[in-house]
């Protein structure tokens, strides 16, 4: 599979960043063309849903910072707590996770099978690779890792999805060794606790401090280790997409599920790990196909995108030298 290098916009970005460390403070005003985003979309039915979708704010949103103690978000927990039994409901709110799992997969495999020299053809390419997913919900994505032959830790501070995830993966013996814990990435990293690879997808924008989350994330990765997140856009078509189509017309998704001034963009996601330490080397978008069904890799990264970085070596500025991995592995980023 052809994977996307970091897009030269966010090459800009970063290079232009390098003297002034300080993230960029967003727009503080944005155009009202979601409206029309929002009318092209919107079906030939007498009745509009109800209630309406939030007006996106007009004032800057948050990219990080701030003195947070957790990154936390108590209001999130509660909302997908209430989600929970449905985790393994493949036609339940979390459909769209399911459909999306299998692109998501290939790509965290194919960017951690380069990165750590391994074989993705293999039955299980991620063996000998100690990885967490972070914000694991109900382990639809912990499973497959394991599965691959990774040694998973899978968190979540939601005390009911562990619950449900540890009862749906004892179902298997290739996924009953999954270690899950209901904690979160900052009391993982009071333990001194480390990962070859460090996963949290579709979860940052639902978190209070995202530059915090971030420096969290890096503190988990070894140092030239592999750190992958994915999230949704903060652009005016994914506004339309992701919260007008996807939660108030498709009925995809619970209505409230993604507030827009919480999403995150492409450069403000690279800068904020570029300030924990991680350099992102690899971009993708993810784009649903309304008459396949399924969702495929792209370069359109303006909805739903994600990203591969390498966790700086505490020696050196460089990646060439051999990766370490808590389990000894040989590996070279080519």
């Amino acid at each position: 599979m052809m994977l996307r290098r970091l897009p030269p916009s966010l090459r800009r970005a970063l290079l232009s960043s390098a003297s002034a460390p300080q993230i960029p403070t967003p727009p503080r005003a944005l155009l009202p063309q979601w409206r029309f985003c929002a009318a092209a979309s919107a079906p030939s039915a007498p009745h509009p849903p109800t209630p309406p979708p939030p007006t996106p704010p007009q004032g800057p949103s948050r990219s990080g910072g701030g003195p947070a103690v957790t990154s936390l978000d108590p209001a999130e927990v509660a909302k997908f707590g209430a989600l929970a039994e449905t985790w393994w409901d493949f036609d339940g709110p979390f459909k769209p996770l399911h459909l999306m799992n299998p692109i998501r997969l290939s790509f965290i495999r194919s960017t951690l099978c380069r990165h750590f020299r391994k074989d993705p053809y293999s039955s299980k390419p991620l063996e000998g690779l100690k990885v967490i997913d972070v914000g694991c919900g109900g382990g639809i994505l912990a499973e497959p890792l394991a599965r691959m032959g990774a040694t998973v830790t899978a968190i979540d501070a939601v005390d009911k999805n562990i619950k449900i995830a540890s009862i749906h993966a004892a179902s298997d013996p290739m996924t009953a060794s999954i270690e899950y814990c209901c904690t979160t990435a900052e009391e993982l990293v009071k333990e001194k606790r480390q990962f070859d690879a460090v996963i949290s997808l579709e979860v940052i924008e639902h978190v209070a401090n995202p530059l915090e989350f971030c420096e969290s994330l890096s503190a988990l990765t070894v140092p030239n280790g592999a750190t992958v997140v994915s999230t949704i856009n903060r652009s005016m078509r994914a506004y339309a997409a992701a919260i007008v189509a996807a939660e108030y017309i498709l009925n995809w998704l619970p209505k409230g599920t993604h507030e827009w001034s919480k999403l995150v963009t492409p450069e403000e996601l690279a800068l904020m790990l570029q300030k924990a330490s991680v350099s992102v080397q690899e971009m993708a978008g993810f784009v649903y196909n309304p008459l396949s069904g399924k969702w495929s890799l792209s370069d359109d990264i303006s909805v739903n995108y994600i990203a591969f970085g390498i966790k700086k070596s505490e020696t050196s500025s460089t990646y060439d030298s051999k990766t370490p991995s808590t389990s000894d592995t040989e590996a070279r980023l080519s």
